[in-house]
């Protein structure tokens, strides 16, 4: 992952630069995912791209509606609702970074 992130990132299919995620399908309710971000190297989590696993395991028939997926730094709920279409996520939050910003250096 560290190795294909950089390169994936500053592919040129992606002008732009592009976000990548590495999922694993653990079975039909877990996911593992690492997250390569643009400009920032791993992270470790992402919202949006758990989501976006999430359905593409679906469409892909590799998972059910609702999966948790695991990341570095805890796990994600996902829920894609069949009534609404909706993308529901439920997870923890955390404070994790401190930093000052100076526009002067």
């Amino acid at each position: 992952m560290l190795t294909a992130g950089p390169v994936l990132e500053h592919d040129s299919v992606f002008p732009a630069r592009a976000n990548i995620e590495f999922v694993q399908v653990k079975d039909r309710s877990h996911l593992m995912m690492r997250v390569w971000e643009r400009g920032a190297g791993e992270t470790h989590a992402c919202g949006t791209g758990a989501c976006a696993a999430a359905v593409a395991a679906v469409l892909n028939n590799l998972a059910e509606r609702s999966v948790t997926v695991h990341l570095l730094d805890g796990d994600l709920d996902i829920v894609w609702d069949t009534d609404s279409n909706h993308v529901h996520m439920t997870g923890p939050i955390a404070y994790v970074y401190e930093g000052i910003w100076s526009e002067n250096e």
